[in-house]
């Protein structure tokens, strides 16, 4: 029995039990630390961002290229899209809105700007995969989950 695209999009997503919780994509990662889903339009293959693509699934609306999603839970690999925004984790904008965001939110970082906040790409990377191998090995676990977030190590002593 052959998938359609769609049902094979949703096999790479593990929804939080909560209204509000993320939902993280567990397909590919690309060396930008955000996942990437493979489409077939007429006799072409491509990769799009997965927020992308469940954020159009979502809504409805094809967003045209220019237009990008930036993410209110900062974490690349959340796919949490629904037509009201109020419950989405991706909501669209422009490139200066996400610069603006990107700014505002210390995740930005360059030779004068040190915030801390801003990851380099390699962590943010390695965050995302470790994520993803969390998800995949465990299923949803808030503790499991968090400490991939902040890049703990689970071996590590905690105060709480």
């Amino acid at each position: 029995m052959t998938r359609t695209e769609e049902e094979r999009f949703w096999s790479f997503v593990v929804k939080g039990p909560e209204a509000d919780d993320c939902w993280f994509w567990t397909g590919a990662i690309s060396d930008d630390g955000y996942g990437r889903f493979w489409i077939k339009r007429n006799t072409d293959q491509r990769a799009v961002r997965p927020q992308r693509y469940a954020y159009e699934l979502a809504t409805g609306e094809l967003l045209p290229s220019t237009t990008l999603l930036l993410h209110s839970c900062d974490i690349p690999i959340c796919v949490h899209a629904s037509a009201d925004l109020e419950l989405s984790h991706v909501a669209p904008g422009t490139h200066r809105e996400n610069m603006l965001d990107r700014s505002q939110r210390g995740r930005y970082r360059n030779r004068q700007t040190l915030r801390l906040g801003g990851l380099p790409r390699q962590v943010r990377v390695q965050r995302s995969l470790d994520l993803r191998t969390v998800i995949l090995n465990h299923g949803w676990q808030p503790e499991l989950i968090s400490a991939a977030l902040l890049g703990v190590e689970l071996t590590h002593p905690r105060l709480f």
